[in-house]
């Protein structure tokens, strides 16, 4: 991107956030055991956002004037010997559009000049640990007073600002998308009886590797498809099975994809397997179908929790009134999250920043199960990039817990879950875009119909 973008980017920033400096702070290496031996680095999204650099241990300044400052470490002269030639601390500010660099040193001064002269300094909310030490120094208070003494202005105007995808960002997600619709495609091909989980997740990211690209998370690649987060690569594929992968790729400039689907191992759906498959399909459809300004997600979340508690009453193992059982939460015994969330730079865009991405000022969660988990439940609105995965999954733990309790007997065909318990899940994910008048899936085309999957698993 070119250094006017980010330059344009902090002067919405600073127009939107008036008085004071805005400070935004990089990232830190991360030692595993000493202080040369680092975990990979990736840099702050939000840092990346407005100076696109990707170094540790930089910050920036934006002063009240709306001019810029690139805090850094000089280089070494043996630095080179290491790490060969790389740029400056100088290169980075021009290529940040930054107008002036400084030694990271003499931030703590700057900082001081600032708030002598009755100036606040507003900065984000920290989400590690390392970061509110360093505030904590930078600004003379208490590490446990760094939370509470969040800008909010910063917080509400850097959310509304990202939640808005220029078209540089949109591309970059379309590229990240490319290489993961090779890993899912070789995925495919993949996998069969008698594979590890982790031999399945080497050839998924295998792609991603050859590409020069990053995971934009820790992959799921897994049998036990009931566990919403499983990145253990344990088990072995057997005919059967349904295999869930849950991954994306990242672009060059850090923006994330994330794609789900669900195969079968054997490469053909039995016939309970497809049941609830075309469940799943047909609410992916129908939700990204329905997306579109004006429209809330959670509309959309619910839309999806409809056609999920229709299909499943078709196939008798949910009973009663549709829209009652819906309404009443009796569905998420089988579809326990949200449908989806923000994407961007961050695969759950800016949630570090709380609910004020994904909630209407003064709208709070639903204390309900299943809907409690929704991240995202706002007006929808041109620009925005976000998933739609719904999902059915058949939890033992959670069936046997919901029974013992008489959770939703009108609704919930108990004595007919028996021959589901080891069923596992089933998700489809897309990344889509909010347009003018609708939405559009990004990306090329990854198999997701029925015909489509078993089709790719034969090639």
């Amino acid at each position: 991107m070119n250094p006017s973008t980010f330059s344009a980017r902090r002067d919405a920033l600073r127009r939107a956030v008036p008085g004071g400096a805005i400070l935004i702070m990089g990232n830190e290496e991360a030692p595993r055991n000493y202080v040369d031996n680092v975990y990979p680095f990736r840099q702050d999204s939000h840092f990346l956002y407005y100076a696109g650099v990707s170094q540790a241990g930089l910050a920036l300044i934006i002063e009240p004037n709306g001019s810029a400052i690139l805090f850094g470490t000089p280089d070494h002269r043996d630095d080179v010997i290491w790490h060969g030639p790389h740029p400056t601390l100088e290169d980075h500010a021009a290529a940040a559009g930054a107008a002036a660099f400084d030694d990271i040193g003499n931030l703590a001064e700057r900082i001081v000049q600032f708030t002598s002269a009755g100036m606040e300094i507003h900065y984000l909310p920290p989400y590690r640990a390392q970061r509110r030490f360093a505030l904590a120094r930078l600004l003379g208070i208490d590490p446990r007073e760094v939370a509470s003494q969040t800008s909010v202005e910063l917080v509400r105007a850097v959310a509304a600002q990202r939640s808005i995808k220029e078209e540089a960002e949109i591309a970059e997600i379309e590229t990240a998308l490319a290489v993961t619709a090779l890993m899912y495609r070789a995925t495919m091909r993949a996998a069969g009886p008698g594979l590890t989980e982790a031999q399945v997740a080497a050839a998924h990211q295998m792609e991603a590797i050859a590409a020069d690209r990053q995971q934009a998370f820790n992959p799921i690649v897994t049998v036990s498809g009931e566990v919403l987060h499983n990145t253990t690569y344990e088990s072995t594929l057997e005919n059967g099975d349904l295999l869930l992968v849950d991954s994306g790729a990242e672009s060059a400039r850090f923006y994330a994809s994330d794609i789900t689907r669900t195969m079968p191992v054997s490469g053909h759906f039995t016939g309970q397997q497809r049941d609830v498959y075309e469940i799943v399909l047909a609410a992916n459809v129908e939700a990204i179908a329905a997306a579109s300004p004006e429209r809330t997600n959670r509309e959309l979340h619910l839309l999806a929790a409809r056609i999920i508690a229709s299909g499943l009453k078709d196939i008798g193992l949910m009973q009663g009134d549709v829209d009652a059982a819906v309404e009443a939460g009796a569905h998420a015994l089988f579809f326990p999250h949200g449908l989806g969330h923000m994407l961007g730079i961050d695969v759950h865009d800016m949630e570090d920043l709380g609910d004020v991405v994904g909630y209407e000022r003064g709208e709070e969660r639903s204390p309900q199960f299943g809907l409690a988990y929704l991240r995202l439940a706002r007006k929808l609105e041109p620009g925005f990039v976000i998933t739609i995965e719904p999902g059915i999954y058949f939890i033992p733990a959670l069936i046997d817990r919901w029974q013992a309790d008489g959770m939703h007997r009108e609704f919930i065909a108990y004595d007919r879950l028996a021959p589901y318990r080891d069923f596992g899940g089933i998700r489809i994910e897309d990344d889509v875009l909010i347009t003018a008048d609708g939405s559009t899936v990004l990306g090329p085309p990854i198999p997701k119909a029925v015909d489509e999957v078993e089709a790719a698993m034969e090639n």
